[in-house]
């Protein structure tokens, strides 16, 4: 199987977190005109040419989570695509823009983020104690 490279589209976010603005400047610094985008920077500083591996994203997840004070034993590489779909989802955008994104092949395994999202909206028993 070969890889292959796709373009997905990026939304600009508030001027202290736009991931467009922090993607640039990583791509700048890393000095990344091609290939892969997120790789390893070895203690000397250096770049590699290879992309992080699973592991290696697993692992920058827990020490950020544990930095911001949370459990990371709570937190994995998917942590942050669980995060976009769930929060996607409760803020009610189209289930085919979120999949633009995710690139799942299906709906029905997307199914799982949205409920969670909709768990306590309109919740049945809202306002009754």
């Amino acid at each position: 199987m070969v890889a292959q490279g796709v373009t997905i589209a990026i939304a600009r976010g508030y001027s202290t977190s736009c991931p467009v603005v922090a993607l640039g400047e990583w791509l700048d610094a890393a000095g990344i005109e091609a290939g892969k985008v997120f790789r390893p920077v070895n203690k000397a500083g250096t770049v590699s040419v290879r992309r992080l591996t699973d592991r290696s994203v697993a692992n920058i997840v827990k020490v950020y989570a544990g930095a911001a004070g949370l459990d990371e034993k709570q937190f994995s590489g998917h942590s942050p695509r669980r995060g976009f779909l769930t929060s996607a989802a409760a803020a009610v955008k189209s289930i085919f823009r979120i999949r633009d994104v995710s690139r799942h092949k299906s709906i029905e395994t997307m199914s799982g983020y949205v409920q969670e999202a909709e768990l306590f909206k309109d919740h049945a028993g809202a306002g009754l104690l």
